[in-house]
């Protein structure tokens, strides 16, 4: 009986002749993302410092040194070894309130990721499960969210209620749900279609537990990535609001008010602006090449996003 030959497709390579044939893997195609082992350690890094701000502070981020005040980083002209990053106008520490500032932004960026990504979930595998109508008018008021400017609005609302750590929080979940919704609608209508939930639904499972029990773990990758991808943004947006004065109330050490502090001594102490510019620039980039490897590795489908 003769032998049949083996189809040759795209990635058939003729071999020499005398060798054995032996198609080609493409390996630089099929070789999975590299880690990146550096914006992990700076992640985790910032954490630590993050967690543990009381005891590698030390001092008060909030203490003032009026007779230190303008102290240059160490190392530079002028500078002392007292203060590694050197001190504000006020004689504050700025490694200090680096650090503590450290805190504050990752637990807005937690709190506000947290409660933004359970809303959209919600609303995005309800809108994506029943359709219709109500899928419709779900979607039309995450549009006009999207729609609405948020440093407009934050300037309202911090006018008639107040500048405070909850506004920030409950300012910035408003403006974030819409995201996840939309991505996560988009998922349901795909898996809404699967054998799996057909079935259910045959054997009269409740809509409630389809959508707990079938779809929402099917979309937990997808979140992961999500959440991974918007700390960086969220941060952004803290300092941005801190920046413009309608965000954390000083004293407190907030990345943003620290940048917006220097900006009036960019020539006698630029150090005041440049040190937490950089940790915000740090824990972007970071966080952003995380949620891009947990992009390519967990869910390919949302490379597009």
């Amino acid at each position: 009986m003769a032998e049949i030959a083996a189809p040759r497709g795209a990635d058939w390579v003729e071999p020499p002749a005398g060798s054995p044939a032996v198609p080609s893997r493409r390996w630089w195609l099929r070789r999975p993302p590299i880690i990146p082992t550096l914006p992990m350690i700076m992640i985790g890094i910032i954490f630590f410092a993050a967690i543990f701000a009381s005891v590698i502070a030390p001092f008060s981020p909030t203490k003032n040194h009026l007779f230190d005040s303008f102290t240059a980083p160490w190392g530079w002209e002028g500078g002392s070894s007292t203060y590694i990053l050197g001190t504000d106008f006020l004689g504050r520490d700025i490694f200090s309130r680096i650090i503590h500032g450290a805190r504050i932004s990752l637990t807005i960026a937690g709190l506000v990721i947290l409660i933004g990504a359970s809303v959209g979930t919600l609303v995005g595998i309800v809108a994506g499960y029943f359709g219709g109508l109500l899928d419709s008018i779900l979607m039309r008021i995450a549009d006009l969210v999207l729609g609405i400017p948020l440093i407009l609005v934050a300037i309202v609302l911090v006018t008639v209620t107040g500048a405070s750590v909850g506004n920030i929080i409950f300012i910035v979940s408003a403006f974030v749900w819409p995201r996840y919704a939309r991505i996560i609608r988009s998922e349901t209508l795909s898996l809404r279609e699967q054998d799996f939930v057909m079935l259910a639904r045959v054997a009269g499972i409740s809509s409630r537990r389809i959508m707990l029990r079938h779809i929402l773990p099917n979309v937990v990758s997808t979140l992961i990535v999500l959440c991974t991808l918007q700390v960086g943004q969220v941060v952004l947006l803290e300092s941005a609001l801190s920046f413009l004065g309608v965000g954390i109330p000083p004293p407190k050490p907030s990345w943003g008010i620290m940048v917006a502090d220097g900006r009036t001594n960019l020539t006698s102490g630029w150090w005041i602006s440049l040190t937490p510019g950089l940790a915000i620039v740090v824990l972007v980039v970071s966080f952003n090449l995380v949620g891009d490897w947990l992009r390519d590795r967990l869910d390919p489908r949302l490379q597009r996003y």
